[in-house]
């Protein structure tokens, strides 16, 4: 879709359940196609919006092998492997990178409001990802609570030679991702935003080259990054203003739940479960994010049907 190497829709693959919460593995490899067909230009997996946090360790190897062997390079894959542990998280470097995998995305070192790395350790971590060589995505969420400031995020970017993008999706984004472009320069490869575009406008007015969504609608959502990057200003705001009703709904309202529900009504999935503590969606909740769909006609809704 895009002619940057870091650039464009790479969106979140949810992680299916079966109504007895087992992990669908079937249901897994639907999820992979429909987002194929959705146009996208990239797909990350394991990651929050994956539920990574309620899969237990042996089921994200599952789902890594599963996923990558599925994919088999018709877009390029993004493997979460956050984790507090320097060791695991190098460990989970190294077996997607022997499985194939383009890029890994991780969060600093947290574990719970108290356990947060150093700025010192939070490079440490990264570093040695990079020793592995593959291709690195920091990802900056309020979920970690831990403080990246772009002077260290600078520093990561020139002298960690494999951290390539930076997924910024902590409150005023555009201003942090302006202050990180402006100062990091050719260091910063792949300036990307999050947050299901909740700010995606602002953020492109502010240099981000791509975005990471969930996967509800990237199909409309791609076509508003290219107009952006094309120098199709009016064209990328007026598609914004179409899919923004149904992005503040996602955002504020449903979650990672959101693709599931759409996907489960177009016919990719056969359930939305969400293990405990998650509770499912209100039916209300619900039936307004179909409604605010339906007329804007996405994929999702019809790709099993």
């Amino acid at each position: 879709m895009t002619h940057l190497p870091y650039s464009g829709i790479w969106p979140v693959a949810p992680t299916p359940f079966n109504d007895d919460g087992t992990v669908d593995l079937p249901g897994m490899k639907r999820v992979l196609d429909c987002m194929i067909d959705q146009g996208v230009d990239g797909i990350c997996i394991l990651a929050n919006f994956s539920e990574q946090f309620l899969i237990s360790d042996a089921e994200r190897e599952a789902l890594m092998r599963l996923s990558l062997d599925h994919v088999a390079g018709r877009v390029p894959v993004i493997v979460t492997i956050s984790h507090y542990a320097t060791a695991i998280v190098v460990e989970r470097a190294r077996l997607a990178k022997d499985l194939g995998a383009d890029i890994v995305m991780l969060m600093p070192p947290y574990h719970g409001a108290l356990l947060k790395g150093t700025p010192e350790q939070t490079f440490e971590q990264f570093a040695a990802v990079g020793q592995v060589g593959i291709p690195i995505m920091l990802q900056d969420a309020p979920l970690s609570g831990v403080d990246l400031p772009v002077s260290l995020l600078v520093k990561m970017a020139r002298e960690i030679e494999m951290l390539k993008l930076f997924k910024i999706e902590c409150p005023q984004a555009a201003a942090k991702l302006r202050s990180l472009i402006a100062e990091g320069g050719d260091a910063i490869e792949g300036p990307f935003d999050g947050e299901e575009a909740i700010t995606l406008l602002a953020d492109l007015d502010a240099g981000a080259t791509g975005t990471m969504t969930s996967a509800l609608i990237p199909d409309l959502i791609g076509p508003i990054v290219t107009d952006f990057l094309a120098g199709n200003r009016q064209a990328a705001i007026d598609g914004y203003g179409r899919v923004l009703p149904v992005v503040n709904h996602e955002n504020r309202q449903c979650g990672f739940r959101a693709a599931k529900a759409a996907m489960v009504e177009g016919g990719v999935i056969a359930s939305d479960f969400c293990r405990h503590p998650i509770p499912p969606l209100h039916p209300d909740t619900r039936g307004l994010l179909l409604d605010l769909m339906r007329p804007l006609d996405p994929i999702v809704l019809s790709w099993g049907k």
